[in-house]
């Protein structure tokens, strides 16, 4: 029998409020209903705390004054700004003994949270795991590639590929849903923090650690497998093996000459499995609450990680279809600052897995304060840069934001570190400035519930294959983040000119997906599905523009390369072959008479990196530039209505590494070939660093406008708006703009705003249709 330990103590603490009453599961349903977070009017700005000074996932002792201390830190909280509170559990401190459960920590949050017009958003830790799960299950812990077993230290937990183990999770979380749900302050769920396989733990010791081989997720593997292959036939076919029982199949250790298609599955199995846990994990709190949303956060976008790390990082795209919201962790000066790009392009890599379903997406961590690992100390945070990383994240699209964290950490290797206010309580500048973003979201947040990021027009293929060419094999030196800084290096083609773009996941993709773009941009996309193949294929049939870069499908998804690259057929559709391939560290490619593209001319030079592919066109191609020994670089193609151009070198990889000015402005030309213009123009001196986003709905529009220099900018801004300008106000100021700051146009004429910014300035406008 489950005991509940939750209400007692914590809340016999607070005086004259009563215990919360179990409510029957009808009056649950109509209470939740009433205060379901669903309201447009509500955007939850919301701050990491758990109750006194413990960082998390850690929780402290409720003692007899925890209701004052605890309270005069929600009321600091609420001074701030904030709306909204991000509270944590552990498992090993509210489950002690086996079915008895202590959420008196939770409870008395909720209580002073509701107490003072707070909502809740409940944070779950499972990594930190009672030591009785290890005690009762000891086969559970998690096993490396190597054979050795990590006896879990607080973390990393024990898998959950135990079916008794997973049986266990499954009944904490529907045991705290149920008591969590009795709450009014309750807005929502994260119900992992940075998933991975294994988490919260360093096994430094371990050369190139993989996980996990225990012989539960063996079993699951197997499991796998006989749904993809039906039979053992067709997994030796695919393999090059002999099994001759299910049993005697294993996940790979090593690499071999043969094949490594036993290596791809694995990697899929990985994210497939991390998405099936998070849905398990969705369900049990769905079983007690029906209404308030449920989400889990990414430790980084997946555009920074390599889906290849033993630790298992999660596919952006899965984990999103497997929640209510998918989101990220935002620490933009861990170590070092990112560069704005950067934010910007793992900002815009988040928010497009979330709309591939229909979803927004929320931050689940936003640095706070200085990054601390050790005595690697990075460069203070300041008001500034808090006040940017809010409003950078507001105007991709998140739909909630939890600043980590209100206290600094107070223990651990992180000690002193991500905190909003001092330890001792002491208000920061950082801390006002945020919560002054909070108060002015609040204000406008139906307006800015209502809206969505401008439509992009063009689109990157974004395909974790690509980083799995050879296994796992080392690529050489200058291909050692080539899919992803190939990625960078597109993204930022258009960044800097103020195009917004979509990033699509390959392993889902279809021709419908490729539809609402004028191009779609294939970098570095040396392993190919077939499905991939023929999206393209009937996206470019059907009247769109595909640029490819070099290699393109030259090995399949099972790792078997192509009697003809372009394979799968796709050197019809964009009109040549690869001819020959030789390495070449920074190969140029000069344009031809025949390119014909705006703001470049014949004889301009494109950067291509690491390879330069001699093309052989087919008849009716155009060769648009050669490469300086004369030999074909670049091919376009007619095909169907559309065109197809292919690259003989890996220039997004070029641009992001060199930022030769000449190969960003080819990638936006293709673009403008395609029939792709700009909605925003910037000009004006100082301008060329500043950043412009829109959210944009039906009636009105939010213009965010970031001068990333450090110097003033003298800024005219230039909107494409499909109606007319009624009323323009500074959202910050709640000043109404006049000329000349705003100069109104009509319909299908451009809107022009004009301000001297400040450096590093922010300047937000609303403006309302008439």
């Amino acid at each position: 029998m489950n005991r509940i330990l939750a209400g007692g103590l914590a809340l016999s603490l607070l005086a004259g409020v009563a215990p919360a009453q179990s409510p029957t599961q009808s009056t649950m349903a109509s209470a939740n209903t009433a205060v379901a977070p669903a309201s447009s009017t509500f955007f939850p700005m919301a701050v990491w705390y758990g109750g006194g000074k413990v960082r998390a996932p850690m929780l402290g002792p409720v003692e007899a004054d925890s209701p004052q201390k605890w309270g005069k830190d929600l009321d600091q909280i609420k001074a701030v700004g904030f709306n909204t509170v991000k509270t944590w559990i552990d498992w090993s401190t509210a489950e002690p003994q086996p079915n008895v459960f202590d959420f008196k920590n939770l409870n008395l949050v909720m209580q002073l949270a509701h107490q003072r017009g707070l909502r809740v958003i409940v944070q779950i830790y499972m990594d930190s795991a009672p030591d009785w799960v290890g005690a009762h299950f000891p086969d559970a812990r998690f096993v490396d590639r190597s054979g050795a077993v990590i006896d879990s230290q607080s973390a990393p937990g024990y898998c959950v590929d135990d079916h008794a183990v997973k049986a266990k999770m499954v009944a904490f979380y529907q045991a705290l849903s149920k008591d969590a749900n009795r709450y009014p302050a309750l807005y929502g769920w994260d119900v992992w923090s940075e998933p991975h396989v294994i988490n919260w733990a360093e096994i430094s010791y371990l050369k190139d650690p993989e996980f996990c081989y225990c012989k539960y997720s063996q079993e699951r593997f197997r499991e796998w497998l006989r749904a993809k292959y039906k039979t053992l036939n067709a997994l030796n076919a695919a393999w090059y093996r002999q099994f001759t029982s299910w049993d005697q199949v294993s996940p790979p250790r090593f690499s071999t000459i043969l094949s490594y298609a036993d290596y791809l599955d694995w990697r899929v199995f990985i994210d497939d499995k991390l998405a099936e846990d998070l849905h398990t994990r969705v369900v049990a709190i769905r079983s007690a609450d029906p209404n308030h949303p449920i989400t889990s956060h990414a430790d980084d976008p997946g555009i920074f990680l390599s889906p290849t790390d033993g630790y298992g990082n999660p596919d952006d795209w899965k984990m999103s279809k497997a929640a209510d919201f998918f989101g990220t962790s935002i620490y933009p000066n861990m170590s070092h600052m990112w560069p704005d790009w950067m934010l910007a392009s793992g900002l815009d890599f988040i928010r497009s897995a979330g709309k591939s379903y229909g979803k927004g997406f929320w931050i689940g961590e936003l640095q706070a304060g200085q990054g601390v690992s050790g005595m690697r100390i990075a460069q203070p945070v300041t008001a500034q840069n808090e006040t940017f990383w809010l409003w950078q994240v507001i105007s991709h699209g998140a739909r909630e934001v939890a600043v980590y964290a209100w206290y600094p950490m107070s223990s651990g290797y992180e000690s002193g570190g991500y905190g909003l206010v001092n330890l001792d309580g002491s208000i920061t500048d950082r801390a006002k400035a945020a919560g002054a973003v909070a108060r002015v979201v609040e204000q406008n947040a139906a307006g800015i519930n209502r809206a969505q990021p401008a439509a992009a027009h063009v689109a990157i293929l974004y395909d974790r294959l690509s980083y799995m060419v050879g296994g796992t094999e080392p690529s050489n030196a200058v291909l050692s983040n080539a899919e992803r800084d190939s990625l960078y290096g597109v993204y930022r083609a258009f960044w800097q000119k103020q195009i917004p773009v979509d990033f699509l996941n390959a392993p889902t993709l279809t021709s419908a997906d490729l539809r609402p773009y004028k191009i779609v941009f294939l970098p570095y996309p040396v392993m190919l599905s077939k499905q991939v193949a023929d999206a393209v294929k009937d996206y470019v049939a059907q009247g769109g523009t595909a640029v490819a870069e070099a290699r393109l499908a030259w090995n399949d998804a099972r790792g078997y390369a192509s009697p003809v690259i372009p394979g799968f057929g796709l050197d019809q559709v964009f009109g040549g072959r690869e001819a020959s391939i030789h390495p070449e560290v920074e190969p140029r490619m000069i344009l031809q008479p025949s390119a014909n593209l705006a703001g470049l001319k014949s004889g301009d030079s494109i950067d291509g990196a690491a390879f330069a592919e001699n093309l052989q066109p087919y008849s009716g191609a155009a060769t648009i530039a050669r490469f300086s020994n004369g030999q074909p670089a670049i091919v376009e193609n007619s095909f169907g209505r559309g065109k197809a151009i292919l690259i003989g070198s890996f220039v997004g990889l070029a641009y992001q590494e060199k930022q030769y000015p000449p190969t960003g402005e080819f990638l936006r030309s293709l673009a403008s070939a395609a029939g792709v213009t700009p909605d925003v123009r910037v000009s004006g001196s100082g301008t060329s660093q500043l950043e412009v986003r829109c959210l944009t709905s039906a009636n009105e529009q939010f213009v965010f406008i970031f001068n990333h220099a450090a110097s003033p900018a003298d800024a005219t801004i230039r909107l494409r708006l499909p109606w007319r300008v009624q009323q323009a106000r500074d959202l910050v100021s709640g000043n109404t703009l006049a000329s000349p700051a705003l100069q109104t146009a009509a319909s299908g004429e451009d809107t022009i705003l004009q301000k001297n910014l400040v450096a590093n300035g922010i300047w937000i406008v609303r403006l309302n249709r008439q």
